[in-house]
């Protein structure tokens, strides 16, 4: 299967020269021009080694612009209009006629020890006749520029680096040597200057460390044309080829001499993402998404994914389930609807049955009961609740003493064992009362109503229109019977 993979190209701007680098998986071109025309010459050289290139990245040298750290002011404000306020003091043109980036300079990046007030930035800044140069390359070459940038800069994509160590490295590009001040991935300041002598070399190398405040450094990388570690053994630290990337080691593989300006093409045309300090109009940048701002991006979409599939999954589980669960129903219904009608016939055969033997068994009459509870107690208890069953009775009600109940019902000659079945609570005029009494245990002979207790039985309690009356026998098993509302008559 092929996989699609887009053409990287880019273009150096080394003064009367160009070099140019193109990328595209496995195919890697690198090679200079140098016309009076530029643009239509690499235009040229495109369409003759089938490069069909739109977009090109272009890399200005770090001579044709400055780079160094300021320090901002303690105070509250725009970060940008601030650097563009600074900018003044800092460029040998005026800050209108300048076009500029910046990037915030880490805290480990300053000097041993020191504190700053204010916040210290790395710029970038270029005359725009330096820019509108190099978008008139890209326009004459039929090419929309991404990005514009100092090539030595994009040389950091190419490595692996220690956020702890601090590392000068000189790229040699013909006569002119590029220094880049790096802590761990983070470029501190760049500069270049003439490579005229060894003495020259390892001067300007110590010269750059106050610019950047270090006292020293933890290795030298040297790269680029005629790279010589030798003169700068008076530094006294390790000095070595920059640690080149698999990737990057894959693609100076290719190079041919001059390596110096093809190392920097390669590097501008394999730097991926968010450049920094890039120096391309506000206007013609692309929309790139930050590193924060793809990850929240892809974090939202593994929710979004998350949630259809929590939200998918149970119901396509449900429905499959539901489908077996329906073939099953639909296969065993006629059986159902047989045991069905046969419960329906047993229910009813059942209710026959309970109503027989409740008609045959129950011995229990309500109606005398009412009636000589309405006789026994007093005027002033009401009876709101009233149940009894083959075991006894239950009352519950309000009066004014409640405590002069249970000897009237005592007297009866149908209750036994009265007693308060809860506390009574007292209301505002009013005991709230639940009563609990048992039924008489049957005598041979016909009981004669007679008091029970050593005082007379209390006028009204035995009515004499209950003396044809036979006394009530509990059954042995009556089903609960329940009659609520007040029973005064």
């Amino acid at each position: 299967m092929m996989k699609f993979s887009p053409l990287r190209l880019a273009v150096v701007m080394l003064g009367d020269r160009l070099s140019v680098a193109a990328i595209q998986r496995d195919r890697q071109e690198t090679f200079i021009i140098e016309a009076e025309n530029p643009g239509a010459a690499l235009r040229a050289e495109l369409d003759a080694r089938g490069l069909a290139a739109r977009k090109v990245a272009i890399g200005v040298a770090r001579s044709a612009v400055t780079v160094k750290p300021i320090e901002l002011p303690a105070v509250a404000g725009e970060t940008r209009e601030m650097v563009k306020f600074e900018l003044e003091r800092h460029l040998p043109i005026p800050a209108d006629d300048a076009a500029f980036d910046f990037v915030p300079l880490p805290t480990e990046a300053e000097a041993d020890g020191a504190a700053t007030e204010g916040k210290r930035v790395l710029i970038a800044a270029a005359d725009r006749r330096v820019i509108e140069a190099a978008l008139r390359l890209a326009e004459e070459a039929k090419l929309r520029p991404v990005s514009i940038t100092v090539a030595a800069h994009e040389m950091i994509a190419l490595v692996e680096t220690d956020r702890r160590q601090r590392v000068a490295w000189l790229h040699r590009t013909g006569d002119s040597v590029d220094l880049l001040l790096l802590q761990g991935s983070t470029l501190v300041w760049s500069r270049c200057f003439p490579a005229a002598d060894d003495a020259t070399l390892v001067a300007e190398t110590r010269r750059s460390f106050a610019g950047a405040r270090w006292r020293e450094c933890d290795a030298v990388w040297v790269s680029g044309d005629g790279a010589a570690a030798a003169a700068l053994l008076d530094l006294g630290v390790p000095i070595s080829d920059p640690p080149w990337t698999s990737r990057a080691r894959r693609h100076l593989a290719e190079i041919t001499e001059p390596r110096g300006a093809a190392e920097l093409a390669v590097a501008t045309a394999a730097a991926r993402g968010i450049r920094p300090l890039d120096l391309i109009p506000s206007a013609l940048k692309p929309r790139r998404l930050t590193r924060q701002e793809m990850l929240t991006g892809g974090v939202l979409a593994a929710t979004v994914l998350l949630a259809l599939v929590a939200l998918l999954l149970p119901g396509y589980r449900e429905s499959r389930r539901l489908a077996r669960l329906n073939a099953e129903i639909a296969r065993i219904d006629p059986e159902v609807r047989v045991v069905e009608r046969v419960a329906r016939e047993l229910e009813r055969k059942r209710q026959l049955l309970a109503t027989l033997e409740k008609i045959g068994t129950g011995a229990l009459q309500p109606l005398p009961v009412l009636r000589e509870l309405t006789e026994v107690l007093p005027g002033d208890a009401w009876v709101t609740y009233l149940a009894f069953d083959a075991k006894g009775v239950e009352l519950t009600g309000q009066a004014g003493a409640a405590s002069t109940l249970i000897p009237l019902l005592e007297n009866s000659p149908r209750l036994e064992r009265v007693e308060f079945a809860s506390p009574v609570t007292r209301g505002r005029d009013r005991e709230q009362f639940r009563i609990r009494a048992a039924w008489e245990a049957p005598t041979p002979a016909a009981p004669t109503p007679t008091a029970k207790g050593p005082g007379a039985t209390p006028p009204g309690t035995k009515g004499e229109g209950s003396a044809g009356e036979q006394p009530i026998v509990p059954p042995r098993a009556v089903p609960p019977g329940r009659t609520p509302g007040p029973t005064r008559p």
